[in-house]
């Protein structure tokens, strides 16, 4: 079995941005059956950890500052070697970036991309093996 935390292009994590985080945790709670885990952010804001048993799933949080006025969302996150090698890939290969490259304290070093068509998606290359 793969190490989705540690194989490049493994989907390894979901997390979804929201107005109205309190709402969705009900919603997820009630329908999917996930339970929470609260995290303090390095920014003062509140982190959930979604998991299905004892095994982390996803995230959810309030939608980002500067993603203001966009619908909610799901971000998915794909392992990858290097975030700012694969930033240089995306860019020659016609794609843009979307969210620069930022270290998020003990767990790695992220970023957004968009493919030529415009579809969007995580990059992540985690500093520990198991982050949530």
């Amino acid at each position: 079995m793969i190490d989705p935390f540690q194989t490049h292009g493994a989907f390894s994590w979901s997390e979804l941005r929201t107005d109205d985080v309190e709402k969705a945790k009900a919603f997820y709670t009630g329908v999917i059956g996930w339970t929470t885990e609260e995290m303090s952010m390095a920014d003062g804001g509140t982190y959930t950890v979604l998991k299905a048993g004892e095994t982390s799933v996803g995230g959810l949080m309030a939608m980002p500052e500067e993603a203001k006025g966009a619908p909610a969302h799901w971000a998915v996150y794909v392992t990858v070697d290097d975030v700012d090698k694969r930033l240089e890939m995306t860019k020659a290969a016609g794609g843009s970036v979307l969210m620069p490259p930022m270290d998020i304290p003990e767990v790695g070093r992220i970023a957004a991309v968009a493919d030529p068509s415009g579809a969007a998606i995580c990059l992540i290359t985690y500093s520990v093996k198991e982050c949530a």
